[in-house]
């Protein structure tokens, strides 16, 4: 059946899918693994709870987002590194799962002055490098769990429609509403307590060849006040 496009509207958002090309790109390059930017002497980032290298999961350039989005969610390089370690187990020990995770590193960087391009370390099961070229814009939707809370009425059948049409949408994506496996999820600033809002998507086996539990969906969010407040935090069936 069709969506009633006067009450869904208000609720309507643009996001934007990562187009990638199997490269690496600048170092300041938006990217999916790699080698990312690091200041100089800096030494690649280490999971606090082994002690090993993390893997470079993303590197956003927020300066090169989207028009739409110029401004929008600070400036500089956003980077989130992950630990994959298997011994220990340290997405476990650590409960990766939960934002703030000290086996997880998410942050924003200046690249400003003189920045060094270093060996990338022995990281076992490294990802292959994907270059962000451009991105495809798509609408999306919330879930109905979600839209309830802000005010959408809509019949169950109406909700059913708008899940068969892929919404919200899954996979890798810059903003849009969260694709959420379990219930709505967001965390709140450690600074204002705010809650914080969705910057990017990282879905299981999209353009990293990880899977979060059984086929999770994480999702990057930021404070919009204090937007060098980061977290990252996945959901799973």
């Amino acid at each position: 059946m069709s969506i009633p496009s006067a009450a869904i509207a208000p609720y309507r958002r643009k996001a934007w899918k990562p187009l990638v090309a199997d490269n690496d790109g600048s170092l300041s390059a938006s990217k999916f693994s790699g080698m990312p930017w690091l200041k100089q002497n800096e030494d690649w980032p280490q999971c606090q709870n082994c002690g090993k290298p993390m893997q470079l999961f993303v590197q956003l350039n927020l300066d090169e987002l989207p028009e739409a989005l110029e401004g929008e969610f600070g400036h500089g390089l956003l980077q989130m590194f992950y630990c994959t370690g298997q011994e220990p187990l340290c997405e476990v020990e650590c409960e990766a799962f939960f934002p703030f995770a000290k086996s997880v590193l998410t942050r924003v960087v200046q690249a400003g002055g003189d920045a060094h391009s270093i060996e990338i370390p022995a990281i076992e099961n490294l990802f292959p490098p994907k270059h962000i070229t451009g991105w495809e814009e798509i609408d999306d939707c919330p879930n109905g769990e979600e839209g309830e809370a802000l005010g959408l009425e809509l019949e169950e059948s109406e909700w059913e429609a708008l899940s068969e049409e892929g919404f919200p949408q899954s996979g890798d994506k810059l903003a849009g509403w969260p694709h959420w496996v379990q219930g709505v999820e967001y965390p709140n600033c450690p600074l204002c307590g705010e809650r914080m809002r969705l910057l990017f998507q990282l879905d299981s086996d999209d353009h990293v060849p990880y899977m979060f539990g059984d086929v999770g969906c994480g999702h990057i969010t930021q404070c919009k006040h204090h937007k060098n407040q980061l977290a990252f935090g996945w959901a799973c069936g």
